[in-house]
């Protein structure tokens, strides 16, 4: 069955953030209509899910956080997160978290598949009967 899925990308590291689209557009069949929307960071990506929530089956939060010299990271991790989380119960709906968290860029660069695990997750809740 053809569904609508909204990929909503977090531009702040643009090369982290195309590793995760280009690795998750591997999972998702074709078939599907998809529709990407990039934002300029993660603490803008619920809200942008939140906005479009009735009208896409699945979603991705595609992102990167690093952590630098201040608690920031923490706090921007954490309310992502949880905004996410919060999004997917209350709406029913599957919301794979292609957020990835480093400790420098580094590790950023050999996490860009992580965006094929955040969709193979979400597909796996579409396929649930």
């Amino acid at each position: 069955m053809k569904k609508k899925y909204l990929i909503v990308t977090a531009n702040y590291y643009k090369d982290i953030t195309d590793g995760l689209i280009k690795s998750a557009l591997k999972i998702i069949p074709k078939k599907n209509t998809i529709k990407i929307i990039n934002v300029p960071g993660v603490f803008e990506i619920p809200v942008t899910i939140s906005k479009n929530i009735k009208k896409y089956d699945g979603f991705l939060a595609l992102g990167c956080v690093i952590k630098g010299q201040t608690p920031h990271f923490d706090f921007i991790s954490q309310a992502a997160t949880d905004a996410i989380m919060k999004l997917s119960v209350d709406s029913k709906k599957p919301i794979g978290n292609g957020i990835i968290t480093c400790l420098n860029k580094a590790q950023a660069i050999t996490r860009r598949k992580k965006g094929a695990e955040a969709a193979e997750a979400v597909f796996s809740v579409l396929s649930q009967k």
